[in-house]
């Protein structure tokens, strides 16, 4: 196991740094202090390593688009309509980054700050966690939030993310992690197969907003009960305004708490994802352009999928992203590599 730390660049005058960890399997991750970045997963391929992650070449360009590549989410993942919301009696309005909405924790969320880091190293895995004391004055929420963002890679590669929260006023807590993936040799994910464990899908009005009615997913082209191609999924969506799908499915983990599967029939990468949360956002990069300067090339549509564990809005398990005054709160997603 090993720990690697190097300067990446700078951002705005201030340096942003890369911290990389390295397992027993030659499986590498890297993480940049901009945004808590996910830069890299780095599995061996015949040509040496390949990134399963979309990323950029310099830590600007992650700001300079509005597609939160690989970037960490918070204090609340998804759309907050209005940019408002009421908690414990009281009614709070949030500075709004989309529209007249507050997305992805508003134009001062967890992709905006430049981290504060320390590394640990053990027998069989080694983490970064990044921390930050996040004021309601720097992102518009009630209450002063202590948070802590730690990635842990072991010698399963397996890629451990947890998000850990304490505020001294109840305020909202329901992050997440924005990496982009594609598992293929290509720059497309349209061979590439997903299999969510979901039966509904959360409907949404024109401007993304959950309406709260839930949809069941059987005979549409949201049905990923089984492994379904994606690309064929987006060609039966070619005719929406979306063109493809950025949406939510209201899962039901299974055993070890698997949520979805993602894997690439040709090279026999996988990726399984687990969580004990209620939700996940699938993204596939409808409305990429050729102006985003990915390391891999261009961007274009369909790209790469964004698979984002979260607690749904607008459903019976929507209280659990109220985050009471002085008490902690602990979320986990993992993301485990395998080639068959």
């Amino acid at each position: 196991m090993q720990i690697i730390e190097n300067h990446f660049d700078c951002y705005q005058e201030q340096p942003v740094q890369q911290i990389r960890l390295i397992n027993d399997h030659h499986v590498s991750v890297s993480f940049l202090t901009l945004g808590a970045v996910w830069y890299e997963f780095l599995v061996p391929s015949t040509t040496g390593h390949h990134n399963l992650l979309l990323n950029f070449p310099h830590s600007a360009d992650y700001l300079t688009n509005p597609f939160y590549v690989g970037m960490a989410i918070g204090r609340t993942a998804g759309r907050l309509a209005n940019g408002q919301f009421e908690s414990d009696g009281q009614s709070f309005t949030l500075p709004t980054n989309e529209n007249q909405h507050t997305l992805h924790g508003g134009p001062h969320g967890f992709n905006q700050f430049i981290w504060s880091y320390t590394t640990k190293q053990e027998q069989d895995s080694v983490s970064v966690t990044f921390e930050r004391l996040i004021s309601h004055l720097e992102d518009g929420y009630p209450g002063n939030l202590s948070v802590k963002i730690t990635y842990c890679l072991d010698n399963n590669n397996q890629v451990t993310l947890s998000f850990a929260g304490v505020s001294d006023a109840q305020t909202l807590f329901n992050p997440t992690s924005h990496a982009y993936f594609n598992l293929s040799d290509s720059n497309q994910i349209l061979d590439q197969t997903l299999q969510i464990h979901a039966q509904e899908f959360l409907e949404l009005d024109t401007q993304k907003i959950p309406t709260g009615q839930f949809n069941n997913v059987l005979a549409t082209p949201f049905d990923f009960t089984h492994p379904q191609q994606l690309g064929s999924a987006i060609t039966a969506l070619k005719n929406t305004p979306e063109k493809g799908i950025d949406d939510l499915f209201h899962v039901k983990p299974q055993e070890d708490y698997e949520i979805a599967i993602l894997r690439d029939p040709k090279t026999k990468r996988k990726i399984r994802i687990c969580s004990n949360r209620n939700g996940l956002v699938v993204f596939t990069a409808n409305s990429f352009t050729n102006q985003l300067p990915f390391k891999r090339g261009n961007g274009q549509p369909h790209m790469g999928i964004a698979l984002e564990p979260q607690t749904l809005p607008k459903s019976p398990d929507y209280q659990e992203i109220q985050l009471a005054a002085n008490i902690s709160q602990q979320y986990c997603i993992r993301y485990q590599y395998s080639a068959e």
